[in-house]
């Protein structure tokens, strides 16, 4: 779900970990019936609770992103602005911040780390705001992709709690064909004999390039290949962007984190656990927060029409499509000014 900058100079886990807090949950019961022991949330606070505490807006992670991902999009002047807004960045499990394979001891490190729903993303971010940071209710959950995934599911999980939600480039349900996808990379990933699945003692280098390379050719849309607009961002070849994204994956992802959160990503269901037990339209029906969902028309992931059926079962819901050759990655802020400034303008009305 993440698209890159030509360049791009990731800050290291350890610095991203300093820069951020970290609150304890203990032992966490999952959906799947589980439990992850000692599990904990990384995140990062922006601006302060006003005196009505009623400026909160949360920013989940995507896939790929970490709560330093996150602070592009808000900033001085815009329409999330630390000057108005208490804003709380929360890094999804998986993503090697917060609990994660990679950072979670034995008996539950590697591959036996749980399943995790993004129903258990949520509870466990609903007890971070109540219990540590005294959140009452939040005005606003906005994010792309998988973070966008995870605004659909605070609103349902959470209907009362959840004033607005600004998904974009998401979907309440991950589709059949968006599912087929993520095996793709997956078995791409798997086929590496260093994987030993998920038992490596080195990291899987082939497998992680091969599922970097699977991966680009769905980030961004056939006319973004078609009319080199990779050349915008500083490639001079298809391949010279592959290049990178192998470059990419390999140095900074661990396989059995990419793995988990992919787990989470195909399951992701909003009517899954025991408020709505798998009826989707109760789900989507029960939403009460005022909702835009902006999806880019040529996002291979997260086709309009799917929020368009969700736009027509969310009793207050507005769909408000963006057409980009850039694809999913319309999003990433530096892609098309286009989209960056639609979705100021759709944020700027929901935070009115």
């Amino acid at each position: 779900m993440d698209c890159l900058y030509k360049n791009n100079n990731p800050i290291s886990k350890t610095l991203l970990m300093i820069n951020s807090k970290k609150y304890e949950l203990g032992s966490v019961s999952l959906l799947s019936g589980e439990c992850l022991k000692a599990a904990f949330l990384v995140y990062k606070t922006y601006g302060k609770l006003n005196k009505n505490k009623d400026n909160v807006v949360v920013l989940p992670t995507f896939y790929t992103g970490s709560h330093q991902r996150n602070e592009v999009f808000f900033g001085a002047g815009r329409a999330i602005d630390p000057k108005k807004h208490f804003i709380v960045s929360i890094n999804l499990f998986g993503n090697g911040l917060s609990s994660s394979p990679s950072n979670t001891p034995v008996p539950q490190d590697g591959p036996r780390f749980p399943q995790i729903s993004l129903w258990d993303n949520i509870a466990c971010q609903y007890r971070l705001l109540t219990e540590h940071l005294y959140v009452e209710r939040i005005a606003l959950v906005t994010g792309w992709s998988m973070a966008g995934c995870q605004a659909y599911q605070w609103a349902a999980q959470y209907p009362d709690f959840v004033d607005t939600i600004l998904p974009f480039c998401a979907s309440a349900k991950t589709s059949i064909h968006n599912h087929v996808f993520l095996e793709g990379v997956k078995a791409a990933l798997c086929a590496d004999g260093h994987w030993d699945g998920g038992n490596y003692t080195t990291p899987p280098i082939a497998g992680l390039k091969a599922f970097a390379r699977v991966y680009a050719g769905w980030a961004f849309s056939q006319t973004f290949y078609r009319d080199e607009l990779f050349k915008e961002i500083g490639y001079e070849s298809a391949e010279a962007l592959l290049l990178d994204w192998e470059k990419d994956h390999a140095e900074n992802w661990d396989a059995n984190n990419l793995l988990a959160k992919l787990s989470t990503w195909q399951a992701g269901d909003i009517s899954v656990g025991p408020l709505y037990n798998g009826n989707y339209h109760q789900a989507l029906s029960s939403i009460k927060a005022k909702t835009i969902l902006m999806p880019c028309a040529q996002d291979l992931y997260f086709p309009p029409a799917d929020n368009q059926i969700e736009a027509e079962l969310i009793p207050n819901a507005e769909l408000r499509a963006y057409d980009s050759p850039w694809g999913h990655c319309a999003a990433n802020p530096g892609n098309d000014s286009g989209f960056t400034g639609a979705l100021e303008q759709s944020i700027r009305d929901l935070l009115v």
